[in-house]
């Protein structure tokens, strides 16, 4: 419909004629690229959001997983809506000047700064951007966090530390991952994979912050989480990918 009723180019002129309205010209092609990439995201967060809903509180909810309010939905949505403008039009900006200015080679200087931004990205990820949505404690001392050490000198990957996310306020799905680069990497494991640190195993008199508050309804009675035996394998399957460098070699794949 957008690609029949000529809404892509409608998109554009809009976005002339209010970047024209703040005083920027037809020469200031840029600016009005970023007002058209502001609407576009807009229109797609907006047309998106029934899906998402519906994912989030038919899907999710009928097989136990959702552990979200209404509430915390959008505020989440709106924090990931203005944190990816924050991203996205500093390095659409810079990425369109390159383009402009980059001669008949400018793939190649697009290309360099695209890898650029991608690795910054997953480096700053886990310490300047998840911890504007979900708490990052460090995981405390004990069996666990041993037996999680020696697998990972086991293989030799240079774990400096080991986080446990709270994730159990959005969903009661596990995961765990690993980042950084070189001799500083991290491990991150949601306290849902953990049956000793998930908020969903807790009794209501043990929820405390105003935010946990909204999923003292949700809490299931079974119990949440795996053994210790059972989040090494978990974890285990995680150190191999960087053991057998997938992680390196998906770059340079996808580089190329």
């Amino acid at each position: 419909m957008i690609l029949l009723c000529g809404g892509i180019p409608f998109l554009w002129n809009l976005s002339g004629q209010i970047s024209g309205r703040a005083g920027f010209g037809q020469e200031y092609e840029i600016v009005q690229s970023l007002v058209f990439l502001l609407l576009a995201t807009l229109f797609s967060a907006v047309t998106g959001l029934p899906w998402s809903l519906y994912n989030t509180f038919v899907i999710e909810e009928k097989h136990g997983f959702n552990q979200q309010t209404l509430g915390f939905f959008f505020k989440d949505a709106i924090k990931k809506f203005i944190v990816t403008q924050c991203i996205l039009l500093p390095v659409t900006s810079l990425l369109l000047y390159i383009i402009k200015i980059g001669g008949d080679y400018f793939f190649i200087y697009a290309w360099l700064f695209t890898l650029i931004v991608s690795l910054v990205l997953v480096t700053i990820y886990a310490d300047y951007i998840a911890p504007l949505f979900d708490k990052f404690i460090p995981l405390p001392e004990g069996e666990l966090k041993q037996q999680i050490e020696t697998m990972a000198k086991s293989i030799d990957f240079p774990l400096t530390k080991v986080y446990v996310v709270e994730g159990s306020k959005r969903s009661s799905h596990s995961n765990a991952y690993f980042y950084g680069f070189f001799k500083n990497k991290r491990i991150v494991l949601f306290d849902t994979l953990l049956e000793d640190y998930s908020a969903l195993n807790k009794e209501p008199t043990e929820v405390e912050d105003g935010e946990n508050e909204e999923i003292k309804s949700k809490t299931k009675n079974k119990k949440q989480g795996c053994k210790n035996e059972e989040v090494l394998a978990v974890l285990g399957h995680e150190l191999g990918h960087w053991k057998l460098g997938h992680t390196v070699k998906n770059i340079i794949i996808s580089q190329v």
